[in-house]
């Protein structure tokens, strides 16, 4: 392991490779302790999160949705619960995916929220948008859709009085895979520090279909290039950047892409800057 890889290991507080089950299934019960312990210590009830088809909503989603459930039963309040929210932009591609995770999720509510009007709406009254090229504004329009998202589910949490649960794992942070202020905006996060083949991995402990397990992750906010996949807007694999931050070796190439994007996303790891 190099001195930057341990530097950003550490910096992301990543989890070591699962030794076994046991250790698969401690970290199950830590992420669902923490999910508990947030709830609790907020003085709320209820969890809030978007659900986009992809492995990591799905499986925060179900974390959240059984760690409501202990609630429930440890403390005999009924009030606790979990919002699972649908947040398309007009009809999406994989709907089905993202039907077959409310199924196994099995969230005491389901809702849907469609963006479309207002990314559209927002995007008739700033004219800069207007300037730009196509490919330039659809990038741009792809911000918009990811923080109207996070918009849409604040509403919901402070309606119900609850918090708003991120998606966020090592994998992305390290790449700055995320839009500042979009769905990098959250109460918890309880899927950092791990890399993509661990939430994999929990995912299908808890019993996930395979489909959405080995789903191809995307985005998916540009209109151009729908469902584009993570790893090209990457340039490495996401097998790469798990090896990375498990401080395994990975060629020149990766290891500098990994490095330079790190760095060149440090401003959305961080607060904003002051005096």
């Amino acid at each position: 392991m190099s001195n930057r890889q341990a530097e950003i290991a550490a910096a992301l507080d990543v989890v070591p490779p699962f030794a076994d089950d046991a250790a698969l299934n401690a970290e199950i019960e830590r992420r669902k302790t923490f999910i508990k312990h947030v709830l609790k210590q907020s003085g709320l009830k209820v969890l809030v999160l978007g659900i986009s088809g992809g492995v990591d909503s799905l499986t925060a989603g179900r974390l959240a949705q059984l760690a409501v459930e202990e609630l429930r039963t440890e403390t005999g309040d009924s009030a606790y619960r979990f919002i699972a929210v649908r947040l398309p932009h007009n009809a999406q591609h994989d709907e089905q995916d993202a039907q077959d995770s409310l199924k196994f999720i099995r969230a005491d509510e389901d809702d849907t929220v469609n963006i479309a009007g207002a990314v559209n709406g927002l995007g008739e009254q700033v004219t800069h948008l207007q300037k730009l090229t196509d490919a330039r504004r659809d990038f741009v329009v792809g911000n918009v859709k990811a923080r109207i998202r996070m918009v849409a589910q604040f509403a919901i949490a402070n309606a119900n009085n609850g918090l708003v649960i991120g998606t966020d794992h090592a994998a992305e942070a390290v790449m700055g895979f995320f839009t500042k202020f979009g769905d990098g905006a959250c109460d918890l996060a309880p899927l950092s520090g791990l890399v993509k083949n661990q939430v994999r991995a929990i995912a299908r402990h808890l019993g996930a279909p395979q489909h959405l397990v080995m789903k191809t992750p995307t985005a998916d906010l540009e209109e151009l290039r729908p469902g584009k996949p993570d790893e090209e807007a990457h340039g490495v694999t996401y097998a790469e950047i798990d090896a990375f931050l498990h401080g395994e070796a990975v060629s020149d190439e990766a290891y500098a892409t990994i490095v330079r994007t790190y760095d060149n996303t440090r401003h959305k790891r961080e607060l904003p800057l002051v005096p």
